[in-house]
């Protein structure tokens, strides 16, 4: 996982707290301690299981139902980079930020941001949202790796069985564990291929011919 507080990542299993049931299900404490030395803080997570009964009377926890990042409070990934377009970037932010509430609105406000992208940016044809990530997909533009993350997210989010999140994408429907999660990090993908990249490469280039142009030499176009 992340550290909230410090956005390193790190593999900790963490401790458990039962805190009791009652009609939503079985509800736990996880406590973990970051442990970067320069962090060393504690993160709080509030989860929700479904209560199965046994056929011998037994209790036991069923799927994950939700879960709620109680401490730090607010979004758990650094802001992007001043490259992005503040269209793009005002809704990943707050994508971000309503994550550890609500794994619903996030995803909602994080599919309305992709299909933004598919269309101001990869100038996709007006449709579902399923159907312009496989216009994209098909135009060859993007990358292996990035073609394999965003073709996810259709299958995470079960479009089969929830059809309304491609057809309207900004509907704050069920989601799927880890779904809100790997939207915004396709997002982040996206972002880093459609703007952060060329504008690194573009602010490089120009860098270069200041150098040859200073050396009597011939720019580069």
């Amino acid at each position: 996982m992340k550290c909230p507080h410090c956005l390193v990542h790190f593999h900790h299993e963490p401790q458990s707290k039962h805190l009791g049931k009652d009609v939503d299900g079985i509800w736990d404490l996880l406590i973990q301690k970051c442990p970067n030395p320069r962090c060393g803080k504690l993160i709080f997570c509030l989860t929700n299981h479904e209560l199965r009964e046994l056929a011998e009377g037994k209790e036991v926890r069923g799927a994950e139902k939700r879960s709620i990042l109680v401490w730090p409070k607010g979004a758990s990934r650094p802001p992007v980079a001043p490259d992005v377009p503040n269209q793009f970037a005002e809704d990943y932010a707050e994508a971000c930020l309503v994550l550890p509430d609500s794994p619903k609105a996030s995803a909602a406000l994080s599919r309305s941001c992709l299909q933004n992208v598919l269309r101001e940016v990869a100038k996709v044809k007006h449709g579902s949202l399923s159907d312009e990530i496989k216009q994209v997909i098909d135009s060859g533009q993007l990358p292996s790796h990035l073609v394999d993350s965003i073709d996810a997210i259709r299958n995470i989010g079960n479009f089969a069985a929830h059809p309304i999140k491609s057809e309207k994408s900004g509907e704050i429907v069920p989601v799927e564990p880890g779904e809100a999660e790997w939207n915004l990090d396709v997002l982040e993908s996206l972002f880093d291929f459609y703007f952060v990249q060329p504008a690194v490469i573009k602010r490089k280039r120009a860098e270069l011919n200041k150098k040859l142009k200073d050396a009597g030499k011939k720019e580069m176009k």
